[in-house]
């Protein structure tokens, strides 16, 4: 298996072009940024892409039930991807393991009560169908993806000791706060302390731009809430205040995803060490703001 996909290849003669200086050059920059996020959120859009079509066309007298297909079709994407070297191998392990990290919450969280899947299955375990799992993988892919193509560095990156430790807190509190005192707001605090001078410098073209991490996470939390209430509109899934009719779902779930985010980066780092910047950027290309 290539250790590159298709894609470097293009990415490399973009980043490569020629183009003149001021607007000319910020506006490739916006344009290459967006390409470049497209191409990370490629697994993810064609599985939201998959939840909306079929919501809106799928036959209701179907042999096979939706949800069966959308299972059938999520791993047929994921071969077609490394079949035609448009993801690397590296980056389908990541995958795996999100969907197996997230099947099991599913499991949980389901016989809690959190949510529920309305529709039949058979390709599923208890009352989770095992595409559930894919929604989780497209988080940890996309994070993998972009990751390696922004060339992510840092600053007062937190030692890893301590960010494992936050990662196993906050999954356990997912489970246990049904139980126990929900300790999200302690997690919080945590986090907070412990990325709260961390700068994370990417790359869209040549000048490498860089925000603070913690804005980073709820930028990518924020998305995914977004791509949230589509997948509940689609009927992927529904909250318990859903169950009388479609409605945004709440602000709060915000904090669910941030510090789900922050699970996602912590295990994604395990893959991609965090290097920090005077490792290989330049200090006087270092400063420049994003």
């Amino acid at each position: 298996m290539p250790k590159h996909t298709r894609f470097e290849q293009v990415r490399t003669a973009l980043e490569n072009a020629t183009v003149a200086g001021g607007w000319p050059s910020h506006i490739y920059e916006f344009l290459l940024f967006g390409f470049k996020q497209a191409w990370a959120c490629l697994f993810g859009a064609l599985i939201l892409f998959l939840l909306i079509a079929t919501h809106l066309f799928y036959p209701d007298d179907a042999p096979l039930a939706r949800y069966d297909f959308l299972t059938l079709a999520a791993i047929g994407i994921q071969i077609a991807l490394l079949r035609f070297r448009l993801e690397t191998l590296e980056e389908a392990k990541v995958i795996l393991a999100f969907h197996i990290v997230g099947t099991v919450m599913e499991l949980f969280k389901t016989a809690a009560g959190s949510w529920v899947y309305p529709e039949p299955a058979i390709l599923k375990i208890g009352d989770v169908p095992l595409f559930s799992g894919f929604m989780y993988a497209a988080v940890g892919s996309y994070i993998a993806r972009i990751w390696r193509i922004f060339d992510f560095r840092f600053t007062h990156y937190p030692p890893r000791w301590a960010t494992m430790l936050l990662a196993a807190g906050i999954y356990v509190n997912f489970f246990a706060h049904h139980w126990v005192a929900d300790m999200r707001a302690p997690l919080l605090a945590v986090t907070a302390i412990l990325f709260l001078r961390c700068r994370i410098y990417y790359t869209p073209f040549r000048t490498p731009r860089w925000m603070p991490l913690l804005i980073g996470f709820f930028l990518v939390a924020g998305f995914i809430w977004l791509a949230e209430n589509i997948a509940t509109f689609s009927n992927a899934w529904i909250y318990p205040d859903q169950k009388d009719g479609w409605r945004m779902v709440s602000s709060a779930k915000l904090v669910a995803w941030y510090l789900l985010i922050i699970i996602s980066f912590l295990l994604v780092s395990l893959l991609h060490r965090p290097e920090a910047v005077s490792e290989r950027m330049p200090e006087r290309t270092a400063g420049a703001r994003g």
